[in-house]
């Protein structure tokens, strides 16, 4: 059985967000761990995996998957009947595939570049600045609801995550905005958002 390897309150909620979207939570074994933090808190677990002590981390079996652009690849793949990607053969395989390697390579970067003020004409030539972003998401939501057109997809659930954690860095755009209120209304987030709350201590 597929393992996910998780820390809370951390990037890899957006997998569990995946996996309950999917319909899958009896085909993947969740195991919590604890990862080092911004604040200084947490730290390594011997129980993670991960080469680099971070999450989310796959396992099957022998293979293993770490980023989320990849397990969002390799769960898709793996369950097609889900619905949530587009497997080898799909006409829009390309665009899936480039909207996944949009968001590790290009996206996820400018984000945490532009939040850290860091400013540098090189970054802005390699991987683009937040205006470029958001006006590449904008153009690709300007005729339809969501990136690969009229449904929902795993593109849609990862691309859209930061702005679910971090509203703040929510674009001024209003096609933006209503395309992450839009993915902020799936049954799936709102079920992992709860259940989070309901593991708080009280």
């Amino acid at each position: 059985m597929p393992t996910l390897y998780h820390a809370p309150q951390s990037r890899s909620t957006s997998m569990l967000v995946l996996i309950e979207e999917m319909g899958i939570a009896e085909h993947i074994d969740v195991i919590d761990v604890s990862v080092a933090r911004q604040d200084g808190s947490g730290g390594p677990d011997p129980r993670n995996p991960h080469p680099e002590g971070k999450v989310p981390y796959l396992t099957d079996g022998e293979d293993h998957v770490r980023e989320r652009g990849a397990i969002v690849a390799y769960l898709t793949d793996r369950f097609p009947e889900a619905g949530l990607g587009r497997p080898v053969g799909h006409p829009q395989r390309g665009a899936f595939l480039s909207w996944l390697f949009y968001y590790q390579g290009v996206m996820e970067p400018v984000l945490v570049l532009d939040w850290a003020k860091i400013d540098h004409p090189a970054l802005h030539a390699t991987f683009r600045d937040l205006d470029a972003v958001f006006a590449r998401l904008a153009h690709a939501l300007d005729s339809q609801p969501y990136l690969l057109g009229e449904d929902y997809s795993a593109v849609d659930l990862l691309l859209s995550s930061p702005f679910q954690w971090i509203p703040n860095a929510m674009p001024e755009q209003p096609t933006l905005r209503a395309w992450i209120r839009r993915c902020a209304d799936r049954p799936a987030l709102k079920a992992v958002m709860a259940r989070k709350r309901e593991a708080l201590p009280v």
